[in-house]
């Protein structure tokens, strides 16, 4: 009883601080095994997302339905005029945030998204709802606004409205009952999901987390203490000091409830007390504060538009910041998409944008922190955009002031968000960790026995008369020949064994004849046919592209993987190499190729005005990262094995530019003539991507899926007690 006592005592506020730093510490006594209740987390979130967009429905309609016309026509265009401003000003802002993120390097394995066909921006299905019953049951937000709008915009003009009217304030009413009862789930929902954050979350998420977490606090406070009151003092009668102290007990009070509803009165109340001071009240502006106070508690908020900054980060996050392209897209879709909840719009942003899902839940973590400030930053908002709609209705706004003011924050964001972005490089360490990741990686299953063999020898006239799978039965080992700058398809890692995708695979192909690999570097593959034909190898590996000259040679296995058809460059060039319409506006591009002169065809259809420069050493990749060919813009290239270099060599990336779609078949090379050799090797890969292996090496060397490398969670039920 006591302890039920002091929990009803404690604010929600302090409950869910409270459940918080439980979860947490939850996360880290038991570790990975909190993971289990995160199911429990994902039923507060759909919870919390349940009356969301009818909420914005009928508070939108009711909200404009209640203006009549002659007060609509004194107020609306002014109003209009200011939120769109202010909008555009924060969404500005919010491109201004990515200067403060470390430029720390970062570089992954090859990524499936890298070839899914991005989302195609369908305006008239985004934007205009044929169905509105359809929208809102798949939560398509910009639809369910532009209907609403357009519904309160004709409510104006009705008649008789007064029961419609009550009914949305009832329905409203209702939601926001809905979602108080949700909301005393709070303390369980955070707890969940910050106990299986904190005991899933490797250290290294957690410490980006930081960086978002500190740009947003940074962020709340120069919009807070230098915008809002800026436009104010600068557009307005009333000064910097007047905003903030009429305003501060609406924040505080704001913050520790967490939510803007509960001050609209006070935010009304102060107004005109703030107006009445300047002799600025009368019927005219009474009205504009008493109808834009609710109507504009249903539009984003500079609180709630500052949340979508964590879509930039969750670009940042993964290695994939969003181009120059992608930033009115971004700026349009955040605007329209906050006038839901961050519990919609980020998991549509996300979508939209390509980016994981599961970053939700890391929003949703850090939400605890930022949710609070966006709410003291909405009630000064309702402040602001009242006293300036007011202002401009007695004709007392200064525009030209306020564009002045809206400049003068901007470049105080800038430059406090490059020394943000020193500050925090210096506090968080990070340290880049893909080349140890990379040399590191061992086969999947225990190395088959390796034969000696490091002189090239033909086999004797008889044997070369056998067929060539009787041969290595006879071994007892098959010869496989392999070339520089294989990866991730054939080289050695740290501990000098041979290891990757082809050797996985003959590894598996040998243990099941029950022989041995006989492996040898070729120097070139000038004379790949002969060395095949008379016996010196018997396979050759290496992520080899069938084509129609080489096939006239030598025989190709069916195609057991694919290479796409990519871009290796350097960082700095990235954004240049995004799409195929931007590089075709590149002057004397030069572009280095392979030896395959079938590709290089297929590559000059898509880019008809680059120069092709064929790169013809065995080593061209690793020549062209360290630098040595200086003409050379960037490398046509394999995207998989790319982004398994750029991990050796994280200042470049491999990029898929927007609009090409090309993919090489991938195949063991093998002797001319040998049709029962080849037609084995054939039936073996049947079988074994019918059974799942090839998906599983695919995995593990192309997409770096390494179940074993990753190291269960330290925890103290484990660690240090030594529970489990």
């Amino acid at each position: 009883m006591p302890l039920v006592n002091l929990y009803q005592k404690l604010s929600p506020f302090q409950r869910v601080i409270i459940a918080l730093i439980l979860g947490i510490s939850t996360g880290i006594f038991v570790g990975e095994p909190a993971g289990n209740i995160a199911v429990i987390g994902d039923v507060y979130i759909r919870l919390l997302q349940m009356t969301v967009l009818p909420y914005v429905l009928v508070s939108i309609i009711g909200g404009l339905g209640r203006l009549d016309s002659s007060m609509a026509s004194r107020i609306g265009m002014r109003a209009v005029k200011v939120i769109i401003i202010m909008w555009s000003a924060v969404m500005a802002t919010l491109l201004l945030l990515p200067l403060a993120y470390p430029n720390w390097q970062t570089a992954g394995f090859f990524s499936t998204s890298m070839i899914t066909e991005p989302s195609t921006f369908n305006f008239v299905k985004l934007y205009i709802p044929s169905n509105i019953f359809a929208s809102l049951s798949e939560t398509i937000v910009p639809a369910v606004v532009l209907f609403s709008l357009l519904m309160g915009v004709a409510l104006i003009q009705v008649k008789n409205k007064e029961t419609l009217l009550t009914l949305t304030t009832n329905i409203g009413d209702s939601l926001m009952k809905v979602a108080s009862y949700v909301a005393k789930l709070a303390p369980l929902g955070i707890f969940a999901i910050s106990a299986a954050a904190a005991g899933t979350l490797e250290v290294e998420e957690l410490g980006r987390l930081q960086v978002f977490l500190w740009v947003y606090i940074i962020a709340a406070a120069l919009l807070a203490f230098v915008f809002l009151p800026l436009l104010i003092h600068w557009a307005t009668p009333f000064s910097y000091r007047e905003i903030l102290s009429t305003a501060g007990e609406a924040m505080v009070t704001a913050l520790a409830t967490g939510t803007v509803l509960v001050v609209l009165p006070m935010i009304i109340e102060r107004s005109k007390e703030l107006l009445a001071k300047h002799g600025m009240e009368c019927e005219e502006t009474d009205s504009t504060v008493d109808v834009l106070v609710p109507t504009a508690y249903s539009f984003p908020s500079t609180g709630t538009l500052l949340g979508l900054g964590f879509i930039l980060f969750s670009a940042w996050y993964v290695g994939t910041p969003l181009g120059d392209d992608d930033y009115i897209s971004f700026v349009v879709m955040g605007a329209l998409t906050a006038f839901g909840s961050m519990a919609v719009a980020i998991p549509f942003l996300l979508n939209f944008f390509d980016l994981p899902a599961d970053q939700f839940q890391l929003y949703l973590l850090g939400s605890v922190v930022t949710a609070r400030f966006a709410t003291g930053l909405a009630a000064l908002h309702g402040f602001v955009v009242t006293l300036l709609v007011a202002s401009a209705v007695l004709k007392k706004l200064r525009w030209h002031r306020m564009m002045q003011a809206i400049g003068i924050h901007l470049a105080v964001t800038f430059g406090v968000m490059i020394a943000t972005g020193f500050i925090l490089k210096a506090m968080i360490p990070y340290k880049y960790e893909g080349i140890q990741t990379f040399e590191s990686m061992k086969a999947m299953n225990t190395i088959t026995e390796f034969e000696s063999y490091q002189t090239l020898t033909p086999l004797g006239y008889f044997e070369q008369q056998q067929p060539r799978l009787e041969v290595i039965l006879e071994r007892k080992s098959i010869r496989v020949g392999y070339y520089e700058a294989s990866l991730p398809y054939v080289f050695k890692n740290k501990d000098n064994l041979m290891v990757g995708f082809d050797i996985e695979i003959l590894t598996q192909f040998a243990k099941d004849l029950d022989i041995k690999l006989a492996v040898i570097r070729l120097e070139s593959s000038a004379n790949e046919a002969e060395l095949l034909a008379n016996g010196s190898i018997d396979i050759t590996l290496g992520g080899h592209t069938i084509t129609p000259k080489r096939a006239l040679e030598v025989t190709f296995s069916d195609a057991y993987t694919f290479h796409t058809v990519g871009i290796l460059v350097n960082d700095a060039k990235r954004d240049k190499f995004a799409d195929i319409s931007t590089i075709a506006t590149i002057k004397d591009l030069n572009l280095g190729v392979g030896r395959s002169k079938y590709y290089k065809d297929m590559v000059k259809e898509y880019l008809p005005n680059a120069k092709l420069t064929q790169l013809t050493d065995e080593d061209y990749v690793r020549q062209f990262l360290k630098g040595h060919y200086k003409g050379i813009d960037a490398l046509i290239y394999s995207t998989e094995a790319g982004s398994a270099w750029a991990m050796l060599y994280p200042n470049f990336s491999a990029i898929i530019p927007k609009g090409m779609q090309l993919r090489a078949p991938v195949a063991f090379v093998m002797p001319k003539g040998q049709l029962d050799y080849v037609q084995y090797m054939n039936t073996w890969l049947k079988l074994k991507q019918d059974n799942g292996f090839q998906d599983k090496v695919y995995d593990y060397w192309i997409l770096g899926k390494n179940p074993k490398a990753k190291k269960p969670r330290w925890s103290v039920m484990k660690d240090v007690l030594g529970w489990i």
